[in-house]
């Protein structure tokens, strides 16, 4: 191959791969917890949405919960611009929160783009969160895993429902997955361990009081011991004065 050629192919891969990278990675709806999302805890979580198109607004979001870990307590945040309708379903198999049977759960939050103009929705190069405080989070599984339907303005759906599995490639859709850390210690614990922390600040602070009160101590006896060294000075400078006032009488 000539030098030419060699030139060639590799400016051929070049101009490959700068059109690979230049393609932009689609992102997907998805869910995410502020802070921590602990197992039979509650929790706030944002569902992350995305606008994917050039020429449409999505004004429509439904996010329907799973039905094999239902959620009793959903309540979303107000977002400007946007109505939430939070939807109930009768469950077939009673919760017991709190010491109280709830025999409903959510089964979908939805939320629509109000208004009008052409600001209206998420526009697109933009996206927008979708806060909800949600619990009690289920103690038997790792994760929860919601479907998502996107609406655009242009009456195009998309519906982020493929579940991923573990050890296989991305779907194309995949539905939104909340990871679920363990468990909270609970409270008692954590009160013990307040009580614990309580009691180590007063030890120190009593030790702080009673090294302050040493070293006022130490201060007043370095005082008075230099008090009584200056009246002594004082004392032997006043008999050597008298001392030497009659020696000059006598002289006289």
């Amino acid at each position: 191959m000539n030098k030419i050629s060699r030139v060639s192919v590799v400016g051929a891969a070049a101009a490959s791969a700068v059109l690979v990278l230049s393609v932009p990675a689609f992102a997907h709806v998805s869910v995410q917890p502020e802070g921590v999302a602990a197992k039979g805890g509650y929790a706030v979580v944002n569902f992350k949405v995305p606008n994917e198109r050039d020429d449409a607004a999505t004004t429509k979001v439904e996010v329907n919960f799973p039905t094999d870990h239902p959620l009793a307590s959903v309540m979303p945040e107000p977002i400007p611009g946007w109505t939430a309708k939070v939807t109930k379903s009768k469950l077939d198999k009673p919760l017991e929160m709190h010491g109280e049977k709830i025999d409903q759960a959510v089964s979908q939050v939805t939320w629509t783009a109000d208004g009008s103009g052409k600001d209206k929705g998420i526009q697109p190069g933009f996206f927008q969160k979708f806060p909800l405080s949600i619990g009690q989070l289920p103690e038997d599984t790792d994760e929860l895993v919601f479907k998502a339907i996107q609406t655009y303005d242009n009456k195009e759906v998309v519906r982020w429902i493929e579940p991923q599995a573990k050890g296989q490639a991305e779907p194309e859709n995949p539905a939104p997955t909340l990871e679920l850390s363990a468990a909270a210690e609970d409270h008692g614990g954590a009160a013990a361990d307040d009580k614990a922390k309580s009691g180590d600040d007063k030890a120190a602070a009593a030790a702080s009081s009673s090294d302050s009160s040493s070293d006022g101590s130490s201060d007043s006896d370095t005082t008075a011991r230099a008090l009584g060294i200056a009246g002594i000075v004082v004392g032997a400078a006043g008999v050597a004065f008298g001392a030497l006032a009659g020696r000059r009488r006598t002289n006289s």
